[in-house]
């Protein structure tokens, strides 16, 4: 089944779910801010895809967060960021078993 990870009120996640129930596509959303994100599963997406990818740096939440906290950012203080504001992790994230589509792909979505 399709897991589509992201918070409700965020356009981009809101246009795949739309795209998903018009083509009749079952799946189950996981609301970062309602449900958590276990830190395992984090670690596995930064193992997979890189934290630069997954940390939204162009999000409210990371403009709103101090100074010091965005300086000298690498891995580990990139997942503590995240845990701590999963606000700011790049949305949606949709799993089709495996198969990964980070943020909203135009391209994909559109077809």
């Amino acid at each position: 089944m399709i897991k589509l990870y992201g918070i409700p009120n965020c356009n981009n996640v809101s246009k795949v779910r739309k795209w998903l129930t018009a083509n009749n596509m079952e799946y189950k959303f996981h609301d970062f801010k309602k449900d958590g994100l276990e830190e395992s599963t984090l670690v596995h997406w930064v193992d997979e895809f890189g934290w630069e990818v997954l940390l939204n740096k162009r999000s409210t939440t990371w403009r709103k967060l101090p100074d010091d906290t965005k300086e000298n950012i690498d891995r580990d203080k990139a997942i503590s960021i995240m845990l701590a504001n999963p606000s700011i992790i790049k949305r949606p994230i949709f799993d089709n078993d495996g198969l990964f589509i980070i943020g909203f792909d135009e391209e994909f979505y559109g077809s």
